[in-house]
Formats: C-alpha cells, structure tokens, sequence
C-alpha cells in the first residue's frame, strides 16, 4: 500500500472519529422505561410511519433498509449502524433525535412527504429497544 494511501485512509478515519465525537449526547431524550421492546412489536410502526419511505422497500434512498429487523441490524453503505445494548452511540439514536450531523437527520427536516420529527416519547422507545439488544 502507497503512502499517499495509507494518508487517505489515516485522514478518513480521523474525519470519521471528529464526526462521531461531535455528536452531543447530553441531548438525547432518556430511554423509555418499557421493557421487552422488539422491533416487530414496538419499532416497526415507528418505523412503517416515518422512516420507509425513504430507507425501506418502498422507494428506498439509501442502502440502509428499515423494512425488518435483518436490514436495520445489517446496516448500510457506512456498515454496522446500532450498537446494541448502547443507544448513545447508535447512529440511529442521534438521527432521529437530530442531533450531530444535519445531512444524517431522520427524518430530513424539509421531507417533501411532510413527515414529522420523531416525538420524545418514540425516540426513547428506540433508544430502550437499542439498550435492551436490539431484538
């Protein structure tokens, strides 16, 4: 490997490590205090409402799926995205709670489709649901 790769690759990964650090987790709303929280039983609707539209099978934008608990657990073009058992550092967590990068926000504050931001209530579900394993 060159050395002008090995730099690109040092630079990306350094703008990656900026990029998360930025991100002000203090803002986070709290898990919600439900417990047994699965995808299918408490996510899916949120999910079904607000995010697959744009990130699901209907008319998907990004290579990051919504649709099952396979796709969200799989990931996208940026790999591995929930952290089970750490909702802090799920970057799903901190797209629907707007917070850190503003390209990254789920869903988009200007949607044409008019989809509102998540509520407290709905983040701090997904939050619980990340805490307790993402299942």
């Amino acid at each position: 490997m060159g050395l002008g790769v090995v730099f690109t690759l040092s630079v990306l990964s350094i703008q990656g490590a900026e990029k998360k650090a930025k991100v002000d987790t203090s803002k986070l709303p709290p898990p919600s205090d439900q417990k047994g929280v699965t995808y299918e039983k408490d996510i899916k609707p949120i999910s079904n409402k607000s995010c697959i539209k744009c990130n699901g099978t209907i008319k998907p934008k990004t290579t990051r799926g919504t649709d099952s608990l396979a796709a969200v657990l799989k990931g996208g073009q940026d790999g591995k995205v929930v952290e089970p058992g750490n909702s802090a550092d799920s970057m799903p967590a901190h797209n629907v709670a707007h917070i850190g990068d503003e390209d990254d926000y789920m869903p988009p504050p200007d949607n044409k489709d008019k989809i509102p931001p998540l509520t407290k209530a709905q983040i701090g579900l997904i939050r619980a649901w990340i805490d307790q394993g993402a299942k």
